[in-house]
């Protein structure tokens, strides 16, 4: 048993921690997840800020799961699984320089305060990953996988965590922060601002932590909707144009007022 602390500075909605860097913290926690996991995270209740949370691994019919709790209550429960994810395709840097200056949350954003993706958060407090349209993305590449959004994103040094053991040099964040990367993108390729969701699982696999100061493309893409639940998926990519990791999410829609 172990805890586990949400800070205020990776919020989402006002007053809980933003999924993806919550889900991404667990997914540290999981065992036998190998050296290149995809960790599977379904989140229970809103993960609430400045808290220590307890951090279990028990043992089920079907393999170990690490679960977040608090007074007894599951917030998180995460789990090692098979790799079903699909790489999004690449979209070229100059595209998502102007598909961010599209970005619909500089007009409108149930949650502007988000660590991801809020454009109330100052540069190097926030990721300001601000995924706008791409245009012609239904006409570009695999339909299946082409994205609808996109934005670059440069990590700053503030969140760097370790260092890299073949250059010592760069400096790279941690793994809550991509998976952070990885998850408003999805939401943002929905109607965000019309049907206003909050992510409930996440499903994503890290190749590479991403380097500090390097300009990152994130891209987005919308896959169905079945009554409040909407699923997306998320590929980033690093200076190079390689995959750094891929995701799929899980949202359903709330009333933005029960989470401010």
């Amino acid at each position: 048993m172990s805890g586990l602390v949400v800070p205020s500075r990776f919020r989402g909605p006002d007053r809980s921690g933003n999924g993806g860097w919550t889900a991404g913290t667990l997914a540290e926690r999981v065992e036998g997840a190998g050296d290149r996991p995809v960790v599977e995270v379904g989140l229970r209740q809103p993960p609430p800020l400045d808290v220590s949370m307890r951090v279990d691994t028990v043992e089920e019919d079907d393999g170990p799961v690490t679960v977040m709790s608090l007074g007894g209550s599951v917030v998180a429960r995460a789990r090692a699984v098979a790799d079903g994810l699909t790489s999004l395709d690449e979209v070229d840097v100059p595209v998502a320089r102007a598909a961010r200056e599209r970005y619909a949350g500089l007009r409108a954003h149930p949650f502007a305060g988000c660590f991801a993706c809020g454009p109330d958060r100052a540069e190097g407090d926030g990721l300001r990953i601000f995924p706008g349209r791409v245009e012609g993305a239904a006409e570009s590449g695999d339909g299946a996988r082409a994205a609808g959004v996109a934005s670059t994103w440069v990590p700053h040094a503030s969140l760097a965590e370790s260092g890299d053991v073949v250059d010592p040099g760069v400096e790279r964040v941690g793994l809550g922060t991509a998976w952070a990367a990885l998850d408003c993108v999805g939401g943002w390729s929905a109607d965000i601002v019309g049907r206003p969701m909050v992510l409930v699982r996440m499903t994503a696999r890290v190749d590479a932590l991403p380097v500090v100061g390097e300009e990152h493309v994130v891209v987005g893409r919308w896959l169905g909707r079945e009554g409040r639940k909407t699923t997306t998926a998320a590929t980033l990519y690093d200076a190079d144009g390689r995959v750094v990791g891929t995701a799929e999410h899980l949202w359903v829609d709330i009333d933005p007022a029960l989470f401010s």
